[in-house]
């Protein structure tokens, strides 16, 4: 049995070397935190960091990204992907100034949209200095190494379990711990140690074991199963879409219509659009400008062709299409497939 003081002094103490500097860990604005939170699912520091600034010189206050509009969240966030975050984010800003402040418990925090388990925990941790373990990706791989846990993380019974052996670890529910950080308790301090050992060092390959300060406590590496923990159980096979994109392009003017509900890329503009049919007659000049574009999505994956309409007369289109200047085009916010339409077509000036 590991000891929860041990193992937060030996993870704290490395923290203190060797802890990557980020700007929202300078800061105990729960905004500033909170956005970076959301920010970084499903996205790496490395890109993430130039957002959340974006973000905080746009929106320097949760007034104010309540304020904006959804397309304007939505063209701000263009590019990062997993569009519910965005809009998820503007609607939780909506509830936060409702409420007159940011909330600051546990339970309260997770009552905002979009926030989970686990960016409740660490908003709680990083924000206010409450006593929450904050389990990702990477406290999923350090404890399953460290413990020797073959549950598998993305099940309902390994996230009980992983979430026990986190608050044991770090001393919550009961579990007493002495360690203080600088004179406060350790909660903040030690979420961001756990997260920076699991993406520097208890990396998904390769990991640096002999620089780790839990080296001599790890079951995985004593037992050489650090290339099986953590085990994740096989997810839904992906499906394939075939669309065709046409950027119909009239007198100065192009065709745009805001996707729906229900299906992806809700709430972005796209392009005239053909899924699994041959994209029809047109008058005018229609060339084929790149063929089986391949873009990847949770759990499906699109095959697209480009193409480019020159016409001098208005296409008839599906109901919900509108015709904006193509100057203004690029203030839309679209998918990031359609970005590379956009993209194409400015290069080739056609």
């Amino acid at each position: 049995m590991i000891d929860a003081s041990a193992f937060l002094s030996a993870l704290i103490g490395w923290y203190e070397r060797h802890g990557r500097d980020l700007p929202w860990r300078h800061t105990h604005d729960p905004y500033a935190i909170w956005l970076s939170e959301i920010i970084l699912q499903q996205t790496r520091i490395a890109q993430g960091q130039a957002y959340w600034e974006r973000f905080m010189q746009r929106f320097p206050t949760v007034q104010q990204l309540a304020e904006a509009s959804e397309d304007e969240v939505l063209k701000l966030w263009q590019g990062l992907g997993y569009y519910s975050r965005a809009r998820n984010l503007h609607a939780a800003a909506r509830q936060i100034v409702a409420q007159g402040r940011f909330p600051n418990t546990l339970a309260d925090i997770q009552r905002l949209k979009g926030v989970g388990p686990y960016t409740a925990s660490a908003i709680a941790a990083f924000a206010f200095n409450r006593p929450a373990v904050a389990i990702d990706g990477n406290a999923y791989r350090v404890f399953a190494r460290l413990m020797g846990i073959h549950t598998p993380i993305n099940s309902s019974e390994g996230q009980r379990e992983f979430r026990i052996v986190g608050e044991r670890l770090f001393g919550l529910n009961g579990h007493a711990t002495t360690i203080t950080h600088r004179g406060e308790a350790p909660w903040r301090t030690a979420n961001s140690a756990l997260m920076d050992l699991g993406a520097t060092l208890c990396t998904p390959q390769a990991p640096a074991c002999p620089e780790c300060p839990l080296e001599d406590q790890c079951v995985a590496y004593h037992a050489h199963l650090t290339d099986t923990l953590p085990v994740k159980q096989k997810t839904v096979k992906s499906r394939t879409r075939h669309l065709a994109y046409v950027w119909v392009r009239c007198q100065g003017h192009v065709a745009l219509h805001r996707r729906g509900e229900g299906d992806i890329w809700q709430g972005l503009w796209e392009p005239l659009v053909y899924e699994d049919q041959p994209v029809p007659t047109f008058q005018g000049q229609l060339t084929l400008l790149s063929k089986g574009v391949r873009h990847v999505l949770t759990h499906r994956v699109i095959i697209a062709d480009f193409y480019l309409l020159n016409t001098d007369k208005r296409p008839a289109t599906p109901d919900g299409y509108v015709w904006v200047n193509e100057e203004e085009a690029t203030e839309y916010a679209v998918p990031r497939l359609v970005e590379k339409l956009q993209e194409m077509v400015e290069r080739g000036k056609c």
